[in-house]
């Protein structure tokens, strides 16, 4: 597939892909963004800022360097790209696994991230999806790479496809952009479960050896092959 195509098919999926963070509730007005590694180049294709999510078309993403650059003359390129470009740059140049990013203020995964406290992992559905707790990150301000660092080393020697980032928001990482939006639906659903839980009492938390066992079935035979 060459580069062209590939961005084509980005701008495409992610325009999809924002459809699905408004119809599940994640984001209101222009907060939050999608964005996808172009694989084969060090590019990627992000959400516009400050744009209408009824507004957003495939040719109003954004194509960025892993630097955060916009590159110049390209489809898109007359907007600002997202807030979090530079969150989202540095995450793909440093887990060259990840091929999808999501950033949302869902109510109970930023609930979360305000009382600066990981999500126990007290459901299979956490265990399943997450492989354990959901991480925090620690507080950054907006606008530099700093919360793309906070959530690289946060995430370094955990199975979780999601971090709290303090007092800010949830990001999602995943294969590809899809994935990361999973993710990021899958985090709400837990956040709200887990915080329900807790009216009603301390929820026991999944032992580690069953946590290893469940996220390892979901990961490996769950759903259907090829």
């Amino acid at each position: 597939m060459s580069i062209e195509t590939a961005i084509a098919e980005a701008r495409h999926e992610l325009a999809l892909l924002h459809e699905e963070l408004v119809r599940n509730g994640l984001v209101v007005w222009t907060a939050g963004n999608v964005s996808s590694r172009v694989r084969g180049a060090d590019l990627m294709v992000i959400k516009p800022s400050g744009v209408s999510y009824d507004r957003l078309g495939p040719d109003d993403m954004v194509v960025c360097s892993l630097d955060g650059r916009v590159v110049p003359d390209s489809v898109g390129s007359h907007r600002a790209p997202s807030s979090d470009t530079a969150a989202h740059a540095y995450v793909y140049r440093h887990m060259p696994e990840v091929g999808g990013i999501v950033h949302t203020h869902s109510t109970y995964a930023v609930a979360w991230a305000a009382r600066g406290e990981p999500i126990p992992c007290v459901v299979t559905a956490m265990a399943d999806e997450f492989g354990g707790p959901i991480p925090v990150g620690p507080f950054a301000v907006i606008g530099d790479d700093s919360i793309g660092r906070g959530i690289v080393d946060t995430l370094q020697g955990h199975r979780s496809r999601a971090v709290l980032m303090r007092n800010h928001g949830p990001f999602t990482i995943g294969t590809d952009a899809q994935d990361a939006v999973k993710a990021a639906v899958m985090l709400e659903d837990v956040a709200r479960t887990v915080h329900i839980a807790r009216q009603l009492g301390e929820p026991a938390t999944i032992p580690d050896p069953a946590i290893d066992r469940l996220f390892n079935r979901y990961q490996h035979v769950y759903g259907q092959p090829g």
